[in-house]
């Protein structure tokens, strides 16, 4: 193939924004899908549409020969069609997997059939292709849900010489979420009678690992950050499938996520009350005071926002936010935004801790997109003392909006983000390398003292606001690896 010929991919996913977006995967597989049509290749998007999508905004046309198909999985039938839709708001057309039985549900992870959704999905995305006579270079995985498709490209249908030269690549968001089954779906899998192509300690133990799997067998792997490719090859990240992942350590690549900078742009978000750019910065303290009026807390010009958005899960780094926090807030003059859901215990403090200081502490456990876009514009400081962070999304953001990432030195965090030396003026945030409360309170410590001086504050903000991780870059990096990979 020439090296600069378009490439043919089909991509498989679970989520992509807007449709139903749980959480950044459906940024990612927007971003990229789009990022790769931009680019001249022919790019086609399978992604299930369940009950919990807002159907309003989509004109589906029925998609010919793929209406009314039947397909066995195990010993029941299975009625399933394609449709295809404009993203609202984009422009990108994707298949939309209809199969009522399975996705008539406004919670598409979870429940009895939860293997059967992905089980179809992967089986789906090769039919689809088949009775299209399709032949992509690249079958492009995400995550758990589409991990099978390279089994099945080697089992179910080997026998296709359509898809002899077809590559397929795995990309892992999250190595937390895996799709751990009992064993007994084999039948439903319809791998029963090809068992040695799965991980046969696993078999042994009753149980399928559908991400595990993927890493069997995708020709590619990749993850979302160069930090992260290195850290899921150990124990303490790896989640029990880092010796897999070691023996195709040649095969594995991180690259890191972009950012469209079509919607994430201070000087043109509808979302927030001022707009500004790095040469007229007076927009930003407009935003401020605006968040912090919406928020219903006290505004004062010189008091710095520090905001921490997200799950509170045990990634998020919560309980360090918890061992810090209360006694932080006594002894430093700032307000705190805590926002987003998860364990009821993290959701308890963050409550308490608005009780505590009704005036500078604000909880939101939820929150649409347009707050997300005015805490970004009207916070000084964006807290992610993560445990470990894939790639995380929101400190791109902020760095764009000018609002200064106090991270932990962790996956994407890492590579996106580098600590600010004052005397050289370099750097773009504030990073502490220990996951304990010593480490945070010496990174917030350093951000207050930094916001207190005016000039070297300055420097941090526009070196953050002068980064770059377009979609464009990091679309190209996808390419070179398919390529590489063929």
């Amino acid at each position: 193939m020439p090296p600069q010929s378009h490439l043919k991919i089909c991509l498989v996913c679970a989520e992509i924004a807007p449709l139903g977006e749980v959480g950044g995967l459906a940024d990612v597989t927007a971003n990229l899908a789009d990022q790769f049509l931009q680019s001249g290749h022919d790019c086609r998007v399978l992604v299930p549409l369940h009950s919990g999508i807002d159907r309003t905004a989509l004109d589906i046309d029925e998609v010919p020969g793929l209406q009314n198909l039947e397909l066995q999985l195990g010993g029941r039938s299975l009625t399933w069609s394609i449709g295809r839709a404009r993203l609202p708001g984009k422009s990108i057309d994707v298949y939309l997997l209809l199969c009522p039985e399975l996705f008539d549900t406004r919670n598409m992870y979870g429940g009895p059939d939860q293997h059967l959704r992905f089980v179809l999905l992967c089986r789906a995305a090769i039919e689809m292709c088949q009775r299209q006579q399709f032949a992509p270079d690249i079958f492009h995985c995400h995550d758990w849900h589409a991990s099978l498709l390279p089994v099945y490209l080697k089992t179910r249908y080997a026998w296709d010489q359509l898809f002899a030269a077809s590559r397929s690549v795995l990309t892992i968001h999250n190595i937390g979420f895996q799709g751990v089954f009992g064993g007994g779906i084999l039948y439903e899998m319809g791998l029963s009678g090809s068992s040695e192509m799965l991980d046969q300690d696993d078999l042994a133990c009753d149980r399928v690992n559908f991400l595990k799997t993927g890493i069997i067998h995708a020709d590619l792997l990749t993850t979302v950050s160069p930090t992260y490719a290195r850290e899921i090859l150990e124990p303490q990240q790896g989640m029990g499938l880092e010796q897999r992942l070691r023996g195709r350590q040649e095969s594995l690549v991180g690259i890191l996520n972009g950012v469209d900078y079509q919607e994430w742009d201070p000087a043109t978000d509808l979302h927030i009350a001022a707009q500004y750019t790095l040469s007229k910065m007076s927009g930003k303290e407009e935003d401020k005071r605006a968040l912090v009026e919406e928020l219903g807390l006290e505004y004062e010009f010189d008091r710095p926002l520090v905001a921490m958005v997200g799950p509170l899960t045990y990634q998020s780094g919560i309980e360090l936010v918890q061992q810090v926090m209360p006694d932080f807030l006594k002894s430093r003059s700032f307000s705190l935004l805590l926002a987003g859901h998860g364990e009821a215990h993290h959701e308890r403090f963050c409550s308490w801790l608005h009780k505590q200081f009704p005036r500078r502490v604000k909880y939101l456990r939820t929150f649409d997109l347009g707050s997300l876009h005015r805490i970004h514009a009207g916070s000084d400081l964006l807290l992610m003392p993560s445990r470990y962070e894939p790639c995380g999304l929101n400190q791109m953001y902020g760095l764009r909006y000018g609002t200064v990432p106090v991270v932990r030195a962790t996956g994407g965090l890492a590579d996106s983000v580098r600590h600010f030396d004052p005397a050289r003026g370099t750097g773009t945030g504030i990073v502490f390398h220990d996951f304990d409360a010593n480490g945070l309170r010496w990174a917030l410590n350093t951000a207050l003292d930094l916001y207190a001086n005016k000039h070297a504050w300055r420097q941090l903000v526009c070196n953050g606001m002068e980064q770059d991780f377009s979609w464009q870059e990091q679309g190209a990096r996808y390419i070179k690896r398919f390529r590489a990979s063929m």
